[in-house]
């Protein structure tokens, strides 16, 4: 057995005795430890990350909202990958790309490991779409996402999960299987309607939500202006301007200011959400692209490439782009936490095994954030304001503050 001192699964190929010309790794001892580590990583990684979601979710309550049940479906479907998938891949990577475990399991492992993928692919689309109706529809959308619906949509996407997964178990395309290849159907329909579905009409319509929400957020930031508060004007050496006249004026110019700033408050949440949606949905795009579309290039090129009985392609080169796409279910709840606030909230305290009070932790992050927003300097009014100037007025506006405050504490805690 040849021993290199490569990492990279690039050792020595000892035979090619399959029926399908598969070709059979030899690693050395430190090629096989290096390489088990790394993987064990990634999938242990994996695990963590995604249990973390769901046990957010489904134990505390700000989070338990029907926007969030896409992120449970995402990633249980990405737990059910590193639990299911990526162990019986590493053995076999490890043992140099032989398949050890039978036909029968063959059929299990493609048909768990194409539907469990498939549910990740297709909810990271659903939720694209969701983000682009909370964006576009905010008045209306919300009363409709209601949690039966929610529901709905997370069973919609496993049923068409499944359907690219039976087709191979009822007769229309069979693995490729044999004592030491397990490979999934290179039939050449098979494979141009299951890449559709799983991948290429999935990334058109996250490309699309992604382009419509960076258009919306394009022109809310060219349209978007902090309001200026009106300055006095007014001379001490005017006195055309009766008692009466002056508090009417006053006490309108309070009254403006406090619809500006509520005016202001609304435009900067909206803003907020909109920048945010773009920029998370930006880099989940990004992510799913370069780890997926690789792969799902080679799955379509080999039928017409190797034929359809089996693999022409390197066995380094598809086990490469293969764990390159099952880095994306590690890299999925990272993004989200990332952008969402209670979530990144909820891991800390659930790390720390701080389990108490973690819902008084997220209200009191929100009110911190309303307070930093409401205690802008330019949501003042002007030294030389009027509002300043009468004690009475300045007393109206504490108030109107005080009350603006509070809605601005309840937009943020539905920010997310």
């Amino acid at each position: 057995m040849q021993e290199t001192t490569s990492t990279l699964p690039t050792a020595s190929f000892l035979e090619n005795d399959t029926r399908c010309g598969e070709q059979i790794f030899s690693y050395g001892h430190v090629e096989k430890v290096l390489i088990g580590g790394a993987l064990t990583l990634l999938t242990f990684l994996t695990i963590c990350g995604n249990l973390l979601v769901v046990i957010s979710v489904c134990f505390v309550k700000k989070l338990k909202q029907p926007s969030n049940y896409l992120i449970v479906s995402l990633a249980v479907a990405d737990l059910s990958v590193a639990v299911v998938v990526m162990p019986l891949v590493s053995i076999t990577d490890l043992i140099g790309g032989q398949w050890i475990f039978g036909r029968l399991f063959c059929n299990v492992f493609i048909a768990m490991d194409v539907m469990c993928c498939t549910a990740s692919i297709m909810t990271l689309c659903v939720i694209s779409i969701d983000r682009y109706l909370g964006i576009t529809k905010p008045l209306t959308y919300p009363v409709r996402q209601s949690g039966k619906c929610m529901a709905k949509i997370v069973l919609s996407v496993w049923l068409v999960s499944a359907s690219i997964t039976l087709p191979p178990l009822f007769g229309w395309a069979q693995n490729v299987n044999d004592d030491k290849v397990c490979l999934i159907s290179q039939d050449l329909g098979y494979t141009i309607y299951s890449t559709a579905v799983a991948f290429y009409i999935p990334m058109s319509v996250m490309l699309i939500m992604y382009y419509r929400i960076y258009s919306v957020a394009k022109v809310s930031a060219a349209k978007h202006t902090f309001a200026s508060f009106p300055k006095n004007d007014d001379k001490d050496s005017v006195n055309c301007v009766t008692a009466a006249l002056k508090l009417q004026r006053e006490v309108e110019e309070c009254v403006s200011f406090s619809r500006l700033l509520k005016n202001d408050r609304k435009n900067i949440s909206i803003f907020k959400r909109e920048q945010k949606a773009a920029a998370t949905l930006g880099i989940v795009v990004g992510a799913f692209a370069v780890c997926w579309l690789p792969f799902f290039l080679l799955s379509t090129a080999r039928p017409f490439i190797c034929g359809v009985q089996c693999s022409c392609v390197p066995l380094w080169v598809e086990r490469t782009l293969l764990w390159l796409g099952y880095a994306n279910s590690l890299i999925n709840p990272f993004i989200y936490a990332f952008f969402n606030r209670d979530l990144r909230t909820t891991y800390h305290n659930l790390i720390r095994c701080r389990y108490r009070n973690i819902n008084r932790k997220l209200s009191a992050a929100s009110m911190h954030e309303a307070l930093k927003l409401a205690e802008r300097p330019d949501l003042r009014p002007p030294p030389n304001s009027l509002c300043r100037k009468n004690p009475d007025l300045g007393l109206l506006y504490t108030k109107v503050s005080s009350f603006l405050r509070y809605l601005t504490e309840f937009e943020w805690k539905n920010l997310d």
